[in-house]
C-alpha cells in the first residue's frame, strides 16, 4: 500500500511545535518534508534536555521522517536557494514572528509569482496585525489569554493552574495539518493555490470553546445559566487512592447511586436531567458520591464501574501507560532504532486508513544531513554547491 500523501512536497520553514509538529504529520502521511533550518543551532529544539547522540527527544517527537538543509537566510544566496525550494514545493509552512518572511523575500506574495499553485501556511501567535502581533509567544501565554488557565481549577484546589503540556502549539498544529489536506482537496479540484493564515490565539479558542465556553454561548438576557463542563471534571478520593470517572446519562447516574448505597436517591427527581445541572442539585449530588467513593477501595469500585457501563479508569503513572492492556493492544507504540540516538519508542499514526498505510518513518535528520541532495534536486551543480557551503551559506 502507498501513503496518502505520497508525491507531496512540502518545505518547513518552521521551528518548536505549531509548525514541525503539523510537517510531521503530514511526513507520517506520506509527504517529503524538507525541513529548513538555520546554520550553527538548526531548530531551537534540537538541543534542549533528554539529549542521546545528538539528539533531543523533544526534536524527535516532533521532526522524523524529513529532509535537512541548513541555510543562512541572512545572505541573498540562502535566501535564493530557499526561494529555489519553495518555488518547487506544493506546501510552505512557517511560523515566523509577522514580518520576517516579507523582510526576506520569502512571503507568499513573492513566492506566488513563481508558483501561483503553492498552499502557504503562515502560523502566528497573535495574527499578522493588531495590538499582540509583535509580542513573542509561547503556549503558556495564551492559556493564559483564552481562559484554559482559569478553568483549571477544582474545589479541592481552587486556584488557576496550566495545562502542563504545550496543548495549545499542539492544537495549533492539528488544524494546520487539516487546514493543508483541504487546501490540497481544493487545488486538486480548481487548480487555485491557498494562502492560509492561522493565530495560535485563535486556533486555542477554538480547541477550547465546544466545551470549555459552553456557559458563554447563548448570549441576550434570557441566556440559561448553569455549571461548566468543567465543574463536572473532578478527581475522585477513594479509600486508598484515586480514580477519575465521568457519568452523562441517568442510567448511568442511578447505577453509581446503587454501586455506592443509595437506591432511595436513584428516583430522586433533583439527580436527573435537567435539574440535575443546577447548582444546588449538583452540589448536593457531589457530597453524596464524595462520602460513597471515600469508603470505597479502587481495587474494588473500579471493576464494579465498568460493570455499569460507567467510564472510569485508574490514574495511571506515565510508566503505567506502556503496560496498559488497551494500548498494548492497540499497538499504539512502536519501536525503532536511530544509528546515533539509539532505540528510540513513539505513538504510531493514530488515523488507520484502510487503503494506505502510515508507520512510524525510521529517521530523523542531523543539521543539514540533506543539504547536498535537497540542493541537486533544485538544480544546483556540484560545483555551485562546494561554493555554497565553502561561502557558508549552507552547511
Amino acid at each position: 500500500m502507498g501513503k496518502p500523501l505520497e508525491g507531496v512536497r512540502v518545505v518547513d520553514l518552521s521551528q518548536v511545535t505549531s509548525g514541525p509538529l503539523a510537517t510531521m504529520v503530514l511526513a507520517e502521511q506520506g509527504a517529503d518534508v524538507v525541513k529548513v533550518e538555520p546554520l550553527g543551532a538548526g531548530d531551537f529544539i534540537r538541543n534542549s534536555a533528554q539529549m542521546r547522540g545528538g539528539f533531543s527527544s523533544w526534536y524527535l517527537n516532533h521532526n522524523h521522517g524529513k529532509r535537512s538543509i541548513a541555510v543562512d537566510t541572512e545572505h541573498e544566496q540562502g535566501r535564493s536557494v530557499v526561494a529555489d525550494l519553495m518555488a518547487r514545493a506544493d506546501v510552505v509552512v512557517q511560523n515566523f514572528r509577522p514580518g520576517v518572511v516579507e523582510r526576506l523575500g520569502l512571503d507568499y506574495e513573492t513566492i506566488r509569482t513563481r508558483n501561483p499553485a503553492v498552499i502557504y501556511a503562515s502560523i502566528s501567535g497573535y495574527g499578522p496585525t493588531g495590538p499582540y502581533a509583535d509580542r513573542p509567544v509561547f503556549d503558556p501565554v495564551i492559556q493564559a489569554l483564552i481562559g484554559m488557565v482559569a478553568l483549571q481549577q477544582s474545589e479541592a484546589i481552587p486556584l488557576p493552574d496550566l495545562v502542563r503540556n504545550v496543548v495549545v502549539d499542539k492544537s495549533t498544529a492539528l488544524l494546520v495539518a487539516q487546514g493543508i489536506s483541504a487546501a490540497l482537496f481544493h487545488r486538486a479540484r480548481t487548480g487555485e493555490g491557498n494562502y492560509l493564515e492561522i493565530p495560535m490565539l485563535d486556533a486555542g479558542l477554538y480547541f477550547l470553546w465546544p466545551d470549555g465556553m459552553m456557559h458563554r454561548t447563548f448570549l441576550g438576557d434570557d441566556a440559561p445559566e448553569g455549571l461548566k463542563l468543567a465543574d463536572a471534571y473532578q478527581i475522585t478520593y477513594c479509600s486508598d487512592g484515586q480514580l477519575i470517572y465521568f457519568v452523562a446519562t441517568d442510567a448511568q447516574r442511578q447505577a453509581l447511586l446503587r454501586l455506592l448505597g443509595h437506591d432511595d436517591l436513584c428516583a430522586d427527581e433533583r439527580f436527573t436531567r435537567p435539574k440535575v445541572f443546577e447548582p444546588e442539585n449538583f452540589e448536593a449530588l457531589g457530597a453524596i458520591l464524595v462520602d460513597g467513593f471515600a469508603r470505597q477501595k479502587t481495587a474494588e469500585i473500579l471493576p464494579a464501574l465498568h460493570a455499569a457501563s460507567i467510564p472510569a479508569a485508574p490514574i495511571n503513572e506515565p510508566e503505567d501507560v506502556f503496560v496498559d492492556p488497551q494500548i498494548l493492544h492497540n499497538e499504539t507504540l512502536v519501536t525503532w532504532k536511530h544509528p546515533l540516538a539509539g532505540r528510540v519508542q513513539q505513538p504510531r499514526h493514530p488515523i488507520r486508513f484502510s487503503t494506505a498505510e502510515t508507520p512510524i518513518p525510521e529517521m530523523a535528520d542531523l543539521l543539514g544531513e540533506h543539504t547536498n541532495e535537497i540542493l541537486a534536486e533544485i538544480g544546483r551543480t556540484p560545483e555551485q554547491i562546494r561554493e555554497l557551503r565553502d561561502g557558508a551559506i549552507v552547511t
